[in-house]
Order: structure tokens, then sequence, then C-alpha cells
């Protein structure tokens, strides 16, 4: 080739002279090609890089449709064409047609020509159709391995079976028994009914207030301080992989790409993997117009059913390089030292800790009051509840980002399950069943709060919905469950996991109770339940909806997050918006266990968070 791409792209004045060097020696080391470097590490932008070939003579073709020979790809492995953006197509005319991002690749055009024993004729063509048409090609084994590994490995950990024969038969049996003592004795089979729930539900919430007391009294032994942060030598840090599923989310790339060149880490040892879907053309497209460096890797994910999020991110793992992993969404801001802090104790902590949980708040909490309620939930939960399990030693069910992994080890679990819409508290789980730990760090990822009731509820729905699924997983043999993770961790997990659903479930129950006391005649409703288990139901209604809001109140203290105290108050109108997302979950569980609700993000009218989180 004549020309060569990198000496272009530094006489056109996009690329300086330093760094080209740079880009070269991290390519020696990465086997990773030069282009594929200025690329997703922040030197030079898509359009530039298109202005400076464009300018040179050449074209980039349309590419999506050209035909292939499946054995000319049966020679060439995706992650080296991967590394390089080239992909030779098929053999015509006693050439290998080759699509190619740097034409002047003479690596791959030497791959070519002993691979395939004749010359290359080389297509210029963009470097994300390229990505998107290598990884439709020829990632079908990864994405089967996304899907499958961990069904292949450990069966009893999958979702993709929602109920199993003897939970089919337990649960039948049950309805049958209500419905026999209904019919025998409609009255003392209610109040029996009432008695159970209406206790179940005050047990539940009294066993969060203990949680709740316990982490408002715990301080992070673990904690990592500024000292730490500044002590740490720069050189010494580990590859760092960073995946940020992404779903239809076009509007939010810009704003993305922000938030990571905030991160205090340095560029070369950040592994940032953007995952998009094969059918997402908008958040392809949002990625190709920018008008400055991206500082990601775009990763394909192949079509393949479920299409969910857990299996988008066992996807991009094939392709990591880090020794640690988190995830982000794509609206998240994470305090700008969280990698090095993470780094910092995992250097602290015993072997056995292999998974760091960051706290997750929101940044535009002072939105309405849907937002409000929200920052109160996620305060309580991180700030309370997560830190409450730590002290206890009971497993944690994982936020849905900032859980920060030993790249290994989360290999070794099977990584995430890929049918279960809450894979990260299965993960959680799963990890403390094998003897595994999880720390909670000092640090926080600013989130977009959901401001608009409808997208609330798809989202909890499969939040909740994901919590039936762990607890079915995981309770298929509870005395096998009962054995690996002990008494402790076994009720934890019931009152937590399986009661935090079910609190939502009986909610409207018990107020349709009290209600209908209100409004009905006492007589009439005297008839069906004596004054005991009337009282008893209400008490029980009236002491958990106060202990909710006393938690709720709790959780503006360490954030010091004054101004919604009194929102707390109105904890039990937010709890029916719970019980409406848990039947819809419930429903879905049954009819569509695999579905996994899209949450709309970028709905926030506030426009700079960072303004809003100090």
């Amino acid at each position: 080739m004549s020309i060569s791409i990198p000496e272009l792209l530094v006489n056109d004045g996009f690329i300086s002279r330093s760094d080209q060097e740079k880009i070269n020696d991290f390519s020696e080391r990465s086997e990773m090609s030069y282009i594929k470097i200025a690329l997703n590490f922040g030197y030079i932008s898509r359009k530039n890089y298109e202005r400076s070939l464009i300018n040179a003579g050449f074209t980039f073709a349309p590419i999506r449709e050209e035909k292939f020979d499946t054995e000319v790809l049966k020679k060439v492995e995706l992650k080296f064409v991967n590394n390089h953006i080239a992909l030779p197509l098929r053999i015509e005319n006693n050439k290998v047609i080759t699509l190619m991002s740097d034409p002047s690749n003479q690596l791959f055009i030497d791959f070519i020509k002993s691979t395939y024993n004749v010359e290359p004729e080389i297509i210029v063509a963009n470097d994300l159709d390229i990505t998107w048409l290598s990884h439709k090609l020829l990632g079908e084994k990864y994405v089967k391995s996304s899907v499958y590994e961990l069904l292949r490995r450990d069966p009893t950990s999958s979702a993709s079976t929602t109920f199993t024969s003897p939970q089919l038969i337990a649960i039948f049996i049950l309805i049958g028994i209500v419905a026999i003592g209904l019919f025998l004795n409609f009255k003392d089979t209610s109040i029996i009914i009432n008695v159970i729930i209406s206790s179940f539900f005050l047990i539940a919430i009294i066993f969060k207030l203990f949680l709740a007391l316990i982490g408002s009294r715990f301080e992070l032994h673990q904690a990592v301080t500024k000292t730490d942060v500044r002590n740490i030598v720069e050189e010494t840090l580990p590859v760092y992989t960073i995946l940020l599923p992404v779903y239809k989310e076009d509007k939010l790339i810009k704003k993305l790409i922000w938030n990571l060149q905030s991160l205090d880490y340095p560029r070369e040892q950040l592994d940032v993997k953007l995952l998009i879907e094969e059918d997402d053309d908008k958040t392809l497209q949002a990625v190709q117009n920018l008008d400055f460096p991206g500082v990601f890797e775009v990763i394909i994910v192949p079509f393949h059913m479920p299409k969910t999020k857990p299996k988008a991110c066992n996807y991009g793992l094939h392709f990591s390089r880090g020794t640690y992993l988190t995830i982000y969404d794509a609206e998240d801001i994470p305090d700008t030292d969280q990698l090095k802090k993470v780094v910092a104790l995992f250097a602290k902590l015993p072997e056995k800790y292999i998974c760091i949980q960051s706290a997750l708040n929101y940044f535009n909490r002072n939105e309405n009051f849907l937002t409000r309620m929200f920052t109160l939930e996620y305060s309580y939960w991180f700030d309370y509840m997560l830190p409450g399990l730590d002290t206890l030693d009971i497993p944690i069910p994982l936020g849905g980002t900032s859980n920060h992994f030993k790249m290994d080890v989360l290999i070794e679990l099977g990584a995430w399950d890929p049918f279960n819409v809450t894979e990260d508290a299965d993960l959680g789980v799963r990890a403390y069943a094998k003897g595994y730990k999880v720390a909670i760090i000092n640090s926080t990822t600013y989130e977009e709060a959901n401001n608009e009731p409808i997208n609330w509820i798809r989202q909890r729905s499969r939040w909740i919905k994901g919590y039936m699924q762990t607890y079915l997983v995981h309770m298929r043999n509870p005395a096998a469950l009962l054995k690996k993770i002990g008494w402790r961790g076994f009720l934890g997990f019931n009152f937590f996991i399986g009661a935090t659903s079910a609190t939502f479930l009986v909610y409207p129950l018990l107020l349709g109770i009290f209600i209908s006391y209100l409004v009905f005649d006492f007589s009439t409703i005297h008839t069906l339940f004596p004054d005991w288990v009337l009282f008893m139901s209400i008490f029980n209604l009236m002491v958990g909806n106060i202990l909710m809001i006393y938690i709720n109140m709790m959780a503006v203290f360490k954030r010091r997050y004054f101004e919604l105290i009194l929102f707390a108050i109105a904890n039990p109108v937010y709890w029916l918006m719970h019980s409406a997302a848990a039947y819809m979950g419930l429903y879905q569980l049954i009819v569509n266990p695999f579905y996994w609700e899209k949450t709309n993000h970028g709905l926030s009218k506030v426009n700079n968070p960072t303004n809003v989180i100090k």
C-alpha cells in the first residue's frame, strides 16, 4: 500500500507525532491495530478519520449487504478480526474480497496472503460497519455461549425454567388446600389467611427496620480514604473493563462519553465496551455521528433470545481484557475516583471478596414527587439495608450497576444468568452460596431517577419479577440452600429476597380490608372477621406503614437530603405503585418470564447533574 494511514493522519494534523508513538507502543503491547486504538481510545474522532481518508482519495463503501463465503469466514477468528477492524468475505477473481478500515494495515494483509494464498482486494469501509458485520457473521459461538454457558455448567442456577415440577406441585397443592378450606368453612379459612398475611407483612417490615438500624450504625471499616487514592502508583494499576450495555440510548451517547472522560484512571488501562444490540441502528448511528473522539470500543451483540442485558454483558466478557470489571448504565455518573478506590479496597480485602458494590443514588432527586420517593428508597437501600446485610453476613443482592468484580472469578461463577431479569441480585446470592463475599465501598454512582409513572412501573415490574425468579431458582432445593449458606443466610434470603416481592403483593389486600372496615357497616364485615382479626390486620397494616415511613425518614441523614424528609409520609401511596408493578411482574413471570421491560432514559429535565450532586 503506497499510503500509510497512520502517517496520513499525522500529516493532516489529526494525530500528533507523540500520540502516534503512544499508539504504536500500545499496539505492540495489546495486539490491537493502530486504527483500532486511535478510534477507541480518544485519539481521533471518526469524522476526522473519514475526512482524512476521503481527502486522500478513498471512498467508504456500504457493506452490510456484501456477499460472503462461509468457507472463507471459517479461517478467521472474530477476536483477531475485531482487533484489526478488517474482515475477509469471499474469493472472487482469484482475490480475497476484504473489508478494511485501515487499508495500509500490513499485518492483516500478510495474514490474508498466508491464509488464503491469494492477494486481497481491499474495500475500505467504516469501522462500525465492519464491526457490525463481523459480529453478525462470526459471533454465533460467542452469543450461544453467552446464553447457555451457565445452563450447561450449573443448570440448577439457571432461571431458564421458571417453575420446576416440585414447585408447581407445591403451588397447586397449596391452592387446592385453600380452595377446599374456603368451600368447607369459608369464615375460618378466611381468618387463617388474613392472620398469616398480616403477620407476615409486619414481620417482613420489622426485619427491614432491623437491617436499617444495623446499617445506620455501620461505618465502613474498609473505607478507602483520599490518602489511599493519592498513594496509588498509576503505572501499577491493572486493566479495568467497563461494560456499557445500551439499547436505543442514542440520545445519551454524548453524555456517556463526558461521564467516562471524567473518570480518574489511565486511559490505556481502561477497557470500555459499548454493547449495542444488532438491531439498534439508532445508537450505532449516534456513535458514528460523534464529532469528537470516542473513549470506548463498540461491540455488536448478535441477535439471540432472550434479548436481555445479562446476555449482552456475557457476550462482552468474551472480548474483555480487564483484571477487574464493572457495569455502568448509559446515564450513570460514577464518582471520578471510584475505580481507583475499588483497586485500593481489593488490595486490602481477603481473597474471598470477589465483588465490591458502590452505592447508587440519583442526580435529579428534586425533580418531582416520583424522583423524590425513588431517592428516599435508594438511599435507605444502599446506605442502610445493604450495609446491614454486610454486617450480618447475609447474601447481598447486587445493584444493577457499579458492582465491581474480579474478572477471573466472575467467569468461574458462570457470569450472569441471561434468563434472569435481575441478574445482579441472582449473582450476589450465587456468589455467596459458593463461599465468596461482597463488600460495600464508600463511593456513589449517580443515576437518573425515573420521573414518569408508567415508565417507573415498567422498570419496577421487571425488578420485582426478577426477585421472584431469583427466589424460585434458589429455593428449588431449600435444604441444599440452607446447607450452603447457613441459617442466617437462609433466613436473610427469605426475608429480603422472598419477602420483598410478597409484601408488595399482600399490601393491597390488607389495605382493602382496612378500607372495607371504614366504608362498610361494621356489623357486615364483622360477620366475616371477628374483632380481634380486624384489629390485628389493621394494627399490622398501620404499624407496618409507620415503620416504613420511619425507615424512609432515616434515609435522608447520611446524605443530608433533609428536604426530602416530609415526603417519607407519602410512602403508603408509593407502596401502592409497587403493588401495581408487583402484580404486573407476577403476570409476566407466568406468561413471559424472560421479557426485558425497557426503561426509557434521558427523560429528566435536569441538564447539569453535576450541579445537583454537589
